[in-house]
């Protein structure tokens, strides 16, 4: 219960904004109660199966409006969908938040570019939903059944390779069937195929321009337009698209945060008014033959945009945009949804820390959620209620500091920490810790002064030599560059040739840390610059030991957690010196110690013909050899 205790003091997992915004539509998302609010859901993916299933083409497009007041759970729902969607497939999903439009005289433009940037999204095959579309319309010309990850990693770059009029011979056939798509649009599409094409096809779907040498390369028009150019053609483009992908996948498109009453276009329409006129738009321009999959609108607004704004439309607007009759309203929570949303909240977040509550939405009670469900919060006003009392009684700590801190080491000492033993980061962290623990004293000779990042001639944080220890031996100024470099083949040959560049990076002397254990190939450019680094330039290697290294693992893990134990932090390293933790710790004095100028025995693996010249007066020698095409780009 300490344990459990301690970590419900050190996080809350309530305490977040419960607004659902793009990245959580499109990533992982908040958890997620399946039965809050079903009927909506349900009643959409009704919907999809209907359009891809019914064999008349009036059957093909459908609308609904979801409305419900703010925080009830409206784009939830959405998120609900595209998720079900990524996971069991049934169509490709489009999310238009429209309160991110600036200009709402360029709606229309706007909304093309939603289109295209939606579809870059992954689908439930892995890849972008683009590339589903392309690879259905491929699949379709070429009566195969390649899949999309097929075909982007072997069939078609090989075949393009071979084939230089490839997409010209396919967008062909595709033309044959299709007679009435535009061909640019296919072309396109099939480009996204190309790995290195697809940025720029789905830039120019987006209808922004391209370079000129873009262009050409994919054989797709690049007239300059104006914005209102650009507005003025992009509904017949968001047509001929979605006829296009309809052809292959069900297609859904949701607009949400419509709600802004505030901001007009130039004739003084209103968001909820421009909104509803582009669905009405496309809702019947959207031309579907009784062999293509459909198409599904769905809009959530709040009651009142429904009730005075959307319905009071003329044009026929509310029947398109609602075609499915009156709204689906969206439900309170009930007791039954609020427990079972507290605990998937509850269950993710023990489940991580490797911890068994006494009970699964401990520490609440389920009849205070129960009672509380019945004033009928929204969820977001559920979920800021657990933020608030997501608490427990502070545990019994002892009144002494010394025994306090006793306390923390003792238990972080019998945690599980050898997870950290292969993480570069998180070991240098610790020993980093170790070192600003010991700032002021003389360890090996060395006064250490400061402990800091290492910078390269931008500023930014070397991401290989972890830090830097400055302080002064016997008068003159020492800055020890430490990497730790745990991992194979690239990242230590790199760190070893960063750690011998003293000038660049400030140092006069390089440290690896690195388990002896892990030997480094005598023909290997790993030991060419291990043999400058210690042979040449004063540097040194320092074994790693568990033993040596978990000590410090302990001390760093309970700083973190010193508020639970009542701690400051001038306590706390008071308790660190007058133990002398860090100051007695072999792995610290070795990396201060004097280098022993020379690769400790049994580093050094002869696994190959040895290649004695690895100097640069070798005619033969070439660093780049050295390096995978695709480590250029590190």
């Amino acid at each position: 219960m300490e344990d459990l205790h301690a970590a419900i003091q050190s996080h809350n997992p309530f305490d977040k904004p419960a607004i659902v915004k793009d990245p959580d539509v499109w990533g992982e998302g908040f958890p997620d109660v399946p039965t809050l609010n079903a009927h909506a859901s349900d009643a959409v993916f009704q919907a999809i199966e209907r359009v891809r299933t019914s064999q008349s083409s009036q059957d093909k497009v459908t609308s609904f409006v979801i409305t419900a007041q703010q925080g009830v759970g409206k784009s939830h729902i959405i998120s609900r969908i595209r998720h079900r969607l990524e996971r069991e497939g049934g169509g490709v999903f489009v999310y238009a938040s429209v309160d991110k439009y600036g200009d709402l005289n360029l709606i229309k433009s706007q909304f093309q570019k939603t289109l295209a940037e939606s579809l870059k999204h992954l689908g439930s095959q892995g890849v972008m939903q683009w590339q589903e579309v392309a690879t259905a319309m491929v699949n379709s010309v070429t009566k195969k059944q390649f899949t999309p990850t097929d075909m982007i990693a072997n069939k078609f770059p090989v075949e393009l390779a071979i084939r230089n009029n490839l997409v010209e011979r396919l967008t062909g056939a595709v033309l044959k069937n299709k007679p009435h798509a535009d061909p640019y649009i296919v072309r396109a599409i099939l480009w996204t195929l190309s790995e290195t094409r697809a940025p720029f096809a789905i830039k120019w779907l987006s209808g922004e321009e391209l370079e000129q040498s873009h262009a050409v390369e994919l054989g797709l028009p690049n007239p300059r337009i104006t914005n209102q150019d650009g507005e003025n053609k992009a509904l017949d483009t968001v047509r001929q698209i979605l006829n296009l992908v309809t052809a292959y996948q069900t297609t859904i498109i949701c607009f949400d945060e419509i709600d802004v009453l505030n901001n007009c276009n130039e004739v003084g329409l209103t968001t909820p008014q421009l909104v509803a006129d582009l669905v009405k738009r496309l809702f019947d321009t959207v031309h579907q033959s009784p062999s293509s999959t459909g198409v599904v609108f769905l809009t959530v607004m709040m009651p009142d945009t429904w009730a005075n704004t959307v319905k009071l439309l003329g044009g026929g607007i509310p029947d398109r945009v609602s075609a499915k009759g009156s709204p689906i309203d969206l439900k309170h929570l009930g007791g039954d949804s609020f427990v079972e949303l507290v605990s998937l909240w509850l269950q993710e977040f023990y489940h991580s820390r490797n911890l068994t509550p006494p009970q699964p939405l401990y520490p609440f009670e389920e009849t205070q959620l129960r009672e509380l469900a019945e004033q009928k919060p929204t969820v977001r006003e559920a979920l800021r209620w657990c933020a608030e009392n997501f608490k427990v009684p502070a545990p019994r700590l002892p009144e002494n500091p010394a025994e306090r801190f006793e306390l923390a080491l003792t238990r972080e000492l019998e945690a599980d920490l050898k997870e950290h033993l292969e993480n570069n980061s998180r070991i240098a962290e610790a020993l980093k810790f170790g070192f600003h623990t010991l700032t002021g004293q003389t360890v090996e000779g060395v006064t250490i002064e400061a402990v800091t990042d290492v910078l390269g001639k931008t500023g930014i944080k070397d991401k290989y030599i972890n830090f830097k220890v400055n302080g002064k031996e016997n008068g003159k100024i020492v800055k020890i560059g430490v990497a730790v470099l745990e991992g194979k083949s690239n990242s230590l040959v790199y760190g070893l040739e960063r750690l011998t560049k003293y000038e660049k990076y400030d140092l006069t002397r390089g440290c690896l840390v690195r388990s002896a254990g892990k030997t480094i190939s005598r023909n290997s450019m790993s030991y060419f610059w291990l043999h400058q680094l210690t042979s040449k330039m004063g540097g040194e290697f320092v074994g790693l030991k568990k033993e040596e290294l978990l000590p410090l693992f302990a001390v760093y893990s309970a700083f973190q957690k010193r508020e639970v134990y009542k701690l400051s932090e001038e306590q706390f390293f008071e308790c660190v010196s007058q133990k002398r933790l860090t100051l007695e710790n072999p792995l610290l004095r070795e990396i201060l110690s004097d280098p022993s100028g020379h690769i400790p025995d049994g580093l050094v693996e002869d696994d190959t013909k040895y290649v004695e010249d690895y100097s640069e007066k070798s005619g033969d020698y070439r660093k780049d050899d050295w390096y995978d095409l695709g480590d250029l780009f590190n």
